[in-house]
């Protein structure tokens, strides 16, 4: 099997490259080179894949048994439609990475694999569907941008070759969103631990390695698809992860649930500062049983939290990432909702 891995430097891209060459597959990444380092064994092939000279430069590199596209979460549709017209020639099947964002429907309702997309054409460019500042709705810019890259996965290859698949949360070894490690660190911390909502909300993360995995399989498959990349319904509970934190790094923290309300009256944001933290009904109420027929399999969240863990203490480094910045609340902040808590 030859594959070409989007990306392949940093997270998603490096375990679906790792894991390749784990396989005795063939694996070439295709990025900028500007960070990350790419799995030994792997081959490099350097450029910007919305330069077109790039672009064609890389299809005289195949041809491929499938592209596993991790590099696009903020290109816009016209980019990946450039991209994967290039690529089509030389590649028997494409696996495009997106995300539940591109459903309607979230984070405020249930989801299903059926559930409806967003609007967003295969050739937009990355104006489309920003909001004006007087906009009081929901913003959907970023869904519709990714339901766009969607639609140029389509349009350029068949039903029977296209894959899609929507991850929720991806936690793991190597994550530059900062949310897990955030909540290790707090806990290795130690002390009066604030503890977001209710001790038994579902919540639904799945490991990096268990994304790149279904991934590969589905590059290796004969049918096409769409499938939500997401833990089972119910199985985890942010009691389960904050519990797991606090275990793997040998702290002393204890647990202090605060209520959403009182959360929400302190004017605590949602989702960043007690990173997976939300309200919405439907944020963790993803139904994935056609990716759970199709092979997916989703490793304990306590051995995801553990492996993260050991990663960190080894001396793991992220790559750089803006996002790493918004996560986590301020001990001083902390302080205060502990105090309006009580013993």
């Amino acid at each position: 099997m030859r594959i070409l891995v989007l990306g392949g430097s940093w997270f998603l891209g490096r375990a679906v490259a790792q894991d390749a060459l784990a396989r005795g597959w063939e694996a070439t990444v295709f990025n900028r080179g500007r960070s990350g380092t790419v799995p030994e064994g792997a081959q490099t092939v350097r450029g910007d894949r919305t330069v077109a000279a790039d672009l064609a430069r890389l299809a005289g590199e195949g041809p491929w048994d499938a592209v596993v596209d991790t590099s696009a979460s903020e290109m816009a549709p016209r980019d990946v439609l450039a991209g994967t017209r290039a690529l089509e020639p030389v590649a028997g099947r494409y696996v495009y990475i997106s995300t539940v964002n591109a459903y309607r429907g979230w984070p405020n309702d249930p989801l299903t694999e059926d559930s409806e997309v967003l609007d967003g054409p295969p050739d937009a460019d990355a104006d489309y569907g920003r909001l004006p500042d007087d906009w009081d709705g929901p913003d959907w810019y970023y869904g519709r941008q990714k339901a766009g890259a969607e639609r140029a996965t389509t349009a350029a290859f068949s039903d029977d070759r296209a894959v899609i698949l929507r991850p929720g949360v991806i936690l793991g070894p190597g994550e530059y969103v900062g949310r897990l490690p955030w909540w290790l660190n707090r806990a290795a911390r130690g002390g009066r631990m604030l503890a977001p909502g209710a001790p038994n909300k579902p919540i639904q993360p799945i490991d990096v390695r268990d994304v790149a995995a279904f991934a590969l399989d589905q590059a290796a498959a004969v049918t096409g698809g769409a499938y939500n990349c997401v833990a089972p319904i119910g199985r985890d509970t942010m009691s389960d992860l904050l519990t797991a934190c606090v275990l793997v790094t040998g702290g002393d923290a204890q647990l202090a649930w605060a209520p959403d309300k009182l959360l929400l009256d302190q004017g605590v944001k949602q989702w960043t500062e007690l990173p997976l933290w939300r309200t919405h009904v439907g944020v963790w109420k993803i139904e994935s049983s056609r990716a759970q027929a199709a092979g997916l399999v989703c490793r304990p969240l306590a051995d995801t939290v553990a492996d993260t863990w050991t990663w960190l203490r080894d001396g793991g480094m992220p790559v750089e990432h803006p996002r790493w910045a918004e996560h986590g609340i301020t001990p001083e902040k902390e302080a205060v909702i502990l105090a309006a808590l009580g013993r």
